[in-house]
């Protein structure tokens, strides 16, 4: 390893038996890997998927019927992001890694844009392929870890992969937004639970993108300044909801909070993505968000006393590809659906058929507990 903030690892390019490109990202302190073939002969998938127009929202949905056949909870035996073995072959070609990127073979997205067309002749109903690419990241071969569970250089390694897709997805053809999440536990639909995390290459601007652009936009005609900017000022200036500090990044609770437990995480200099990250600021959130992962891990405890592990959706939040690229700022966004030790917030009406959001705690509360969590 260097003894400055750079990282290095080796970078590993080959493809499955039906086509989808793999990408084993190594740290530097590992043997080169061995080759190794995906021997199952798999044939190669027609998606399919398509993007409808919803008019009354002004939104597109994606189709994605294909995705129904793909694994649900299968049993440590079958677990495809395991690393292949003798008798079990799996997504993983190779007997170990430390981190992998994949094609996934069930996606929401695939392939190139193609012509817009309408259903049924109605010009109220625009439809298109759903071109795109989707993505598996498994941070560990160990099914039992977590990404709290990662040494920073581990993580670290996690990072440039996000950053490497990242800077990869942009390039193809017809990608507005690049999406690096992570869905973790069953409370929240996960399906596979080693850890694990996704990316998106939408073919569209999200909705959530939409919105926080139209109100970035108004902000600087009215005041001049980015919204991002002044909001993390804003959040440091009151200090109330500020979870934890470092050089170059920043962890607090969002003002206006929607869930049980929501954590925002952003680096203090304007930056559009992950890309644009420094070596030190890579550095120092190789610890800084661990850190706080393992702290939600004992956001609530068990009847024992026990801590228990908490299901979240952590979501980076990155420029456009093409627009918006001055006003959005990265950030990271971590919320779960657990209310109480042995409750789930379900949307109830309000919040799933109007987007009217009603919480049952207080952004503040929610702060004041991840503080008491420190080491």
């Amino acid at each position: 390893m260097s003894t400055t903030n750079q990282h290095l690892f080796r970078r590993t390019t080959t493809t499955l038996s039906d086509g989808r490109e793999l990408i084993y990202f190594d740290d530097s302190a590992t043997p080169p890997r061995r080759e190794a073939a995906d021997l199952r002969g798999l044939t190669a998938v027609e998606h399919g998927g398509e993007l409808r127009w919803d008019a009354r929202v002004g939104q597109w949905v994606a189709l994605a019927a294909h995705r129904s056949g793909r694994p649900h909870l299968p049993g440590d035996g079958d677990n495809p992001l395991a690393p292949t073995r003798a008798g079990r072959s799996t997504e993983i070609p190779a007997d170990d890694y430390d981190v992998v990127v994949f094609e996934n073979r069930f996606p929401s997205f695939a392939g190139l844009p193609g012509d817009e067309t309408v259903l049924d002749g109605e010009p109220l109903w625009p439809r298109r392929p759903a071109a795109g690419r989707c993505e598996v990241l498994c941070f560990s071969p160990d099914p039992a870890a977590s990404l709290g569970d990662l040494g920073p250089s581990r993580m670290r390694t996690v990072i440039e992969a996000w950053a490497d897709r990242t800077r990869e997805l942009a390039r193809l053809a017809g990608v507005a937004q690049v999406f690096c999440f992570e869905n973790r536990g069953a409370e929240v639909g996960v399906t596979l639970p080693h850890p694990h995390g996704q990316i998106y290459a939408y073919p569209f601007l999200p909705p959530d993108t939409v919105a926080v652009l139209e109100q970035s936009r108004r902000h600087r005609a009215t005041t001049g300044r980015n919204l991002l900017d002044d909001l993390l000022a804003a959040e440091l200036r009151s200090g109330r909801r500020i979870v934890a500090e470092g050089e170059h990044w920043v962890a607090y609770v969002p003002a206006a909070a929607r869930w049980p437990v929501e954590l925002e995480i952003a680096p203090r200099r304007h930056v559009p993505d992950l890309c644009a990250l420094t070596d030190s600021e890579r550095a120092e959130l190789a610890e800084f968000y661990p850190g706080l992962l393992r702290r939600l891990d004992r956001f609530f405890t068990g009847a024992d006393g026990a801590p228990l592990p908490l299901p979240y959706v952590s979501a980076w939040h990155q420029a456009p590809v093409h627009v918006g690229r001055d006003e959005f700022r990265l950030h990271l966004r971590l919320f779960s659906v657990r209310r109480a030790a042995d409750k789930i917030k379900y949307l109830a009406g309000s919040e799933s058929a109007m987007g009217v959001w009603i919480t049952d705690t207080t952004p503040e509360a929610i702060a004041d507990r991840l503080r008491e969590l420190a080491p």
